[in-house]
């Protein structure tokens, strides 16, 4: 473990940060840039004595457990996280579940949509981030608690509700894919306590997913074009394009009309309503893991 540079990392990592970006408020004029040393221990859940050591060159050698929170709290990329294991002598391992943390490019991405209705799923379809036009068309998900936000568990356990895959067709064609996806997550995630939970609550409480999970239809759908019955628009044709963020394993859906269509006024108008509706800020959510 090389103390020094671990010191000369960190110090430099917390430096370039200002309280804005990590959403801190902001209290009083500072001395010196970026971050202060207690802020980063409070985003990593250790002690502020424990972290100033490792900033003096002082501290003991970190936990896997402490370098992933660190790497949280400092928004590190995915290079910057394995130089610091291999900084205290650490391979970086695979997550014990899916990452909840969305890359700020792809945020800033979907905040840049204003007509596409954009969101982003973790690997067992947990929405992290959406647009303000993914809120008017699909859910305000800001009003939904963490656990509700799974457009798998909506699926499945809302059998009886119209909306249930928010008015998109090709329901069918979803409980396939939903099933061999979370089949798929499940394997590559098999400590994730989140994870393994919804599997069971689903076999439990849903015959139709109970009949789905044994064939392991594992599918792929990239490019898609549904329709979608809109309480305020009515019938939407739109194209579902799913992209892949693949160091974190998530999924980028974009919802988008084609020019000059009623389906693409349809989309604009949804943007301007769907603004005025909403009671948070317009611009990606941002969910912290439960």
């Amino acid at each position: 473990m090389d103390k020094h540079e671990l010191a000369s990392f960190l110090r430099r990592c917390r430096e370039r940060l200002s309280p804005a970006t990590v959403g801190l408020p902001v209290a009083g004029p500072r001395r010196t840039p970026g971050l202060r040393r207690e802020e980063v221990a409070g985003l990593a859940h250790i002690s502020t004595q424990y972290y100033t050591r490792l900033e003096q060159a002082r501290g003991p050698r970190p936990s896997r457990h402490v370098l992933a929170a660190l790497g949280r709290a400092l928004r590190l990329t995915d290079a910057e996280r394995a130089h610091l294991h291999a900084l205290v002598g650490e391979s970086v391992g695979p997550p014990a579940g899916p990452p909840a943390e969305v890359p700020d490019g792809v945020l800033e991405l979907i905040g840049r949509l204003p007509d596409t209705a954009a969101i982003v799923l973790d690997a067992k379809y947990d929405v992290l981030a959406w647009n303000p036009l993914a809120a008017a068309l699909l859910e305000d998900f800001s009003a939904l608690s963490p656990r509700d936000r799974n457009m798998i568990r909506r699926f499945f356990l809302r059998p009886d509700d119209p909306r249930r895959h928010y008015g998109l067709s090709h329901g069918d064609a979803f409980a396939r894919f939903a099933a061999g996806h979370l089949r798929a997550a499940a394997t590559r995630y098999p400590h994730d306590r989140a994870t393994q939970a919804l599997v069971a609550e689903l076999l439990r409480h849903s015959r139709e997913f109970a009949e789905l999970w044994p064939t392991h239809d594992v599918t792929d759908s990239r490019h898609l074009v549904k329709s979608i019955d809109h309480e305020v628009v009515g019938r939407v044709e739109v194209t579902c394009d799913v992209l892949e963020v693949p160091e974190r394993d998530q999924h980028l859906v974009l919802f988008t009309a084609a020019p000059g269509t009623p389906a693409r006024d349809a989309l604009r108008l949804l943007g301007v309503v769907g603004t005025q509706r909403m009671t948070t800020e317009d611009e990606p959510g941002r969910v912290s893991p439960p």
